[in-house]
């Protein structure tokens, strides 16, 4: 019975040696204010619960990991800049966003500073693209990755029909268009039409010249090619339009937060696209996802979104790079890193060497009615799986990598 307390007592020393030592500090760059802000709350609700896990199993290293957080709102400079003071502050490792201008911006800080940089909803091509470079890994799948799962759904359910798109004039707006209308076969811009919203302000003025320019059209899909309070302003007046009754609308992301913003009734029968949904867990028989979700409705009565499970799994990936490797030396990180498999909160992913991109399979979502969403105890149901592709037949390939990178053929 001594020995056993002894020992008892030699663990609880240890477990409180390493919690008093020095934390390992990692920072989140994430919008708490702005177009992006619920996202941003998903991304720190992740963020916590996975620094949580990490030092409720005794920390890293020995040391407990402390989570350092400046917000962007969404800007591509004031994400720049968050770079530089969290690295002041001591960060070993940052992350986040929730555009493609405030990933590039931020990434490429963070290489100057020789720190590594994971982001997550930031879906234009070019961030892992003619943007990537040695220190950026992107969670989050990429706008081809979104197209061709929903090309290929489209082509397989409702081929031949006539789009309209509607896009934010930015970097993911282009990229998104480019990549649906060649998934879709709607590249003839006669046929296909488009307006383009200015960025990074569109006043209302603007959605309502470009919804009455889809609806005279003769248009059967109107894709929504919008992100964040810009996508609300666009479904809502898109719905009051009634355009809802005659085309089916396409989102290429989706999120929960989106629908519980703009409502079960304005959202009902949308198309899009999810990385993750609390019912992936479970449809796929992992328990470590199923545990994630358990603990999230557990600490927020809610069901998790995926920008808190893209959050959740760069730490603990990052943090699982760093036993593996046992240094914090961001090349270390990197060869640790690339080419890694793994399975975390749905089935494998990869972080690719070649460009630092996460392979993973996407699911073409379409949100439910009304009615069975306020069936659910939490009525947060929202999404319909309705198809799936795998990460090596969604993700670009080498070849298409290097056409899009030209000259520099690997990352620096």
């Amino acid at each position: 019975m001594g020995r056993v307390i002894a020992l008892c007592c030699l663990l609880l020393n240890c477990l409180g040696n390493s919690l008093l030592a020095e934390p390992i500090k990692i920072g989140l760059s994430y919008p708490r204010t702005g177009n992006y802000k619920a996202e941003g709350l998903e991304l720190h609700r992740g963020a916590l619960m996975a620094v949580a896990a990490i030092n409720s199993s005794g920390g890293l290293l020995g040391r407990p990991v402390q989570l350092l957080t400046r917000n962007s709102a969404s800007r591509a400079q004031t994400a720049r800049g968050n770079i530089e003071r969290l690295a002041r502050q001591g960060a070993q490792m940052v992350f986040g966003g929730a555009t493609s201008e405030e990933a590039i911006a931020a990434g490429k800080r963070a290489r100057e500073l020789g720190l590594l940089y994971f982001a997550t909803l930031s879906y234009a091509n070019e961030v892992t693209g003619r943007e990537g470079h040695r220190y950026l890994f992107r969670e989050s799948n990429s706008a081809l990755m979104s197209a061709r799962v929903l090309g290929e759904y489209l082509g397989w359910h409702m081929p031949r029909q006539r789009y309209h798109y509607i896009i934010v004039d930015d970097t993911w707006g282009r990229s998104i268009e480019s990549e649906l209308r060649a998934t879709t076969g709607s590249q003839d811009r006669a046929r296909h039409g488009r307006s383009a919203l200015p960025s990074p302000v569109a006043l209302r003025r603007h959605y309502l010249e470009a919804l009455n320019k889809a609806a005279a059209s003769d248009a059967e899909i109107l894709v929504l090619a919008l992100l964040g309070e810009d996508l609300l302003h666009g479904i809502r007046l898109a719905h009051s339009l009634g355009l809802h009754k005659r085309m089916q609308i396409i989102v290429p992301h989706l999120s929960k937060s989106l629908v519980q913003q703009a409502g079960p009734k304005v959202m009902q029968g949308v198309i899009g696209t999810e990385s993750w949904t609390w019912q992936v867990p479970a449809q796929e028989d992992n328990p470590a996802g199923q545990a994630f979700v358990d603990d999230y409705i557990g600490l927020h009565r809610e069901y998790p979104d995926s920008a808190a499970a893209s959050a959740y799994g760069i730490v603990q990936q990052w943090a699982d790079a760093v036993r593996r490797s046992a240094s914090l030396n961001s090349e270390k990180l990197i060869r640790a890193l690339e080419d890694h498999r793994y399975s975390l909160l749905k089935g494998p992913q990869q972080w690719r060497a070649f460009d630092h991109q996460n392979v993973q399979s996407i699911y073409a979502v379409r949100v439910k009615s009304r009615e069975q969403i306020m069936q659910d105890p939490f009525k947060q149901d929202y999404f319909e799986i309705i198809h799936q592709m795998s990460g090596e037949a969604a993700a670009p390939s080498h070849d298409d990598w290097q056409q899009e990178r030209g000259e520099e053929l690997v990352l620096h």
